[in-house]
């Protein structure tokens, strides 16, 4: 029997993927575990594996091309079977066409018909049609799907929709709905010579999430300085002390990463998630650690990291650091974080502040240690200074709660011994 080659769902936010390239061709011997292809999500781009061994007979998707999650990029034939017709869910892929811009939504691999109710384009298993942006605008902004009538494609509904739909509530059945026009965006003047960069998948859910974070969650901010002087002069002892033993060499980071997890411990209400009724607070910490690559940016995520010591934290964080970059993480490397850590002191940059990364409450940034003179006992002095800032969702965390953790923080940095015991 024929078995599709489907496009995965590498995370849980992804409904569709960019094919990269594929790594066998029409012909080849495909073994279980083998890398057949590279995808990109909206997180990163991430190596296939095979799930099942037979010959590699067609492939609908070529390099370069996008597919919905569950739709079929290829096919694979046990030893005397013959191709067939592409299946169902090949087809649908392009019946799902991204309309205006907008990502396709996932296509079941059935792809079941459509059928229309109430204006509302539905399938068959009872699911309303929607591209993810429209889903995620009705969900930021509590509107439910199945009150909206759909301009897409068979009643699809789309971010103009939604967008027409907060601005003029659908009327009754007696009346036509009057829908305003959707606000444009404002565009660039693009000149001869002017280079346009189509975004990748990973850079439009950057884009999509961050402003949704922005506009949707309401960010304060707070900043505190740290002495560094302690925690330069112990990270020189341990180092010294490590190319002894283990031969792990620990970076600034290391110890700021430690310090936010021992002061979550203390301030667990910064540990916490807005759930739209209430506040999930975690019982187990997972410290995201903002990592550049070229696409953009990633957040794998070290997990239960209160059971960590500072040597597992370092390894951990290293190695996760050099795969993001060679594009080797696994989906479920991403999933679990409770705060997120962003270091741009290697850039120079003394001070900033981040945006929260959703659904978390919380972001640390962190910048540059710099020499500078301070007032110690009365007299001024030479300095090693770092500047810490803290986005809070103040749904979450208050500003008592918020200056309470970065205090915390602030004082592990500065006794840095306290982090080792």
């Amino acid at each position: 029997m024929p078995i599709n080659i489907e496009m995965p769902k590498l995370s849980d936010t992804m409904t569709e993927g960019t094919l990269v390239k594929w790594n066998k061709q029409v012909g080849d011997e495909i073994e279980i575990g083998d890398v057949i292809a590279e995808v990109e999500t909206d997180k990163a781009t991430m190596e296939m594996e095979a799930f099942d061994e037979g010959t590699l007979t067609e492939i609908f998707i070529q390099a370069g091309e996008k597919a919905a999650v569950g739709a079929a990029l290829g096919v694979l034939l046990e030893e005397g079977e013959e191709a067939g017709a592409p299946p169902a869910a090949s087809i649908a892929v392009a019946a799902a066409e991204p309309v205006a811009n907008e990502p396709a939504t996932s296509t079941p691999v059935s792809a079941p018909a459509t059928v229309a109710t109430s204006g509302v384009a539905v399938n068959v298993a009872g699911r309303i049609k929607a591209s993810p942006l429209a889903r995620k605008m009705a969900e930021v902004k509590g509107i439910d799907l199945a009150k909206i009538q759909g301009s897409g494609p068979s009643g699809r509904i789309v971010k103009a929709d939604v967008e027409g739909f907060t601005a003029a509530p659908v009327q009754s059945s007696s009346a036509p709905a009057v829908s305003a026009p959707a606000s444009a965006p404002i565009s660039p003047t693009v000149a001869a010579g002017d280079q346009t960069i189509e975004l990748s998948s990973m850079r439009r859910i950057i884009a999509e999430r961050l402003l949704t974070s922005k506009t949707t969650i309401p960010h304060f901010y707070l900043h505190v300085e740290a002495d560094t002087a302690p925690l330069m002069t112990l990270r020189k002892q341990v180092n010294a002390q490590a190319e002894q033993t283990h031969g792990n060499k620990y970076s600034v980071n290391d110890f700021v990463l430690k310090a936010v997890i021992n002061a979550l411990q203390v301030v667990p209400e910064v540990n916490a998630s807005f759930n739209g009724e209430n506040i999930v607070q975690f019982e187990k910490i997972g410290v995201s650690v903002a990592v550049a690559v070229d696409e953009g940016l990633v957040t794998p995520v070290v997990k239960d990291a209160a059971s960590k010591s500072m040597l597992q934290i370092s390894q951990e964080v290293k190695d996760l650091a050099v795969r993001a970059r060679d594009k080797k993480l696994k989906p479920n490397e991403f999933d679990g974080g409770t705060i997120t850590v962003s270091n741009l002191g290697a850039w120079g940059i003394e001070s900033f502040d981040a945006i929260i990364n959703p659904p978390q409450a919380a972001i640390l940034s962190v910048g540059a240690i710099v020499q500078k003179p301070v007032v110690k006992d009365g007299a001024i002095v030479p300095g090693q200074r770092m500047n810490i800032g803290l986005s809070c969702d103040h749904r979450v965390v208050d500003g008592a709660v918020g200056a309470k953790f970065l205090n915390e923080v602030k004082k592990l940095i500065e006794n840095p011994a306290l982090m080792l015991v």
